[in-house]
């Protein structure tokens, strides 16, 4: 089984060796973007205290709790940089740079993840309103929602909390 963790080095220190060994709920089939291709991995579960030790405050309240930060306020709504974006929490690639685009929300927006099955779906009828929630489909950390108002070529917009993401330069 390859493994997202541990030599690369790519995700904090306390979460990679927190994340070793994990009690998985499964296996499912992931894409990497280092690896340009398919492999397969454990999901990642915990308990709400261990995610809280874990995680700084916003980041813990957005992705285990469902919050969403302030518009404008996040560390990746305006970024430009060529690379990754990655799940705070299990470190699981999901948006490429060169899918996001300015939504004018204030909230970093791509119109695809870097495969299906990185994300997944539910429906989210809080706030007296139907949208379709976004989560890690590693971990199920809450990332966002997407909506059907985005640019070609899929007319998506996956409206994402930066507090959710860690993002990974290319080079």
């Amino acid at each position: 089984m390859a493994v997202l963790l541990g030599a690369s080095g790519w995700l904090p220190g306390r979460i990679s060796a927190a994340l070793a060994g994990e009690g998985a709920r499964g296996s499912i089939r992931v894409y990497s973007v280092r690896e340009k291709g398919y492999f397969m991995t454990e999901k990642v579960s915990k308990t709400d205290a261990e995610w809280r030790k874990l995680l700084a405050p916003e980041p813990y309240q957005v992705t285990r709790k469902k919050g969403t930060e302030r518009a404008f306020s996040g560390a990746y709504w305006n970024a430009k940089e060529k690379g990754t974006y990655r799940c705070v929490c299990c470190g699981l690639d999901l948006f490429r740079s060169e899918t996001k685009y300015d939504s004018g929300t204030g909230w970093p927006s791509f119109y695809e993840p870097v495969a299906k099955e990185n994300v997944r779906t539910e429906a989210d009828d809080s706030f007296f309103s139907r949208r379709t929630e976004v989560l890690c489909a590693r971990c199920d950390a809450h990332l966002g929602h997407v909506f059907d108002d985005g640019p070609k070529p899929t007319g998506l917009r996956y409206c994402m909390n930066s507090a959710s993401l860690v993002f990974a330069k290319d080079g």
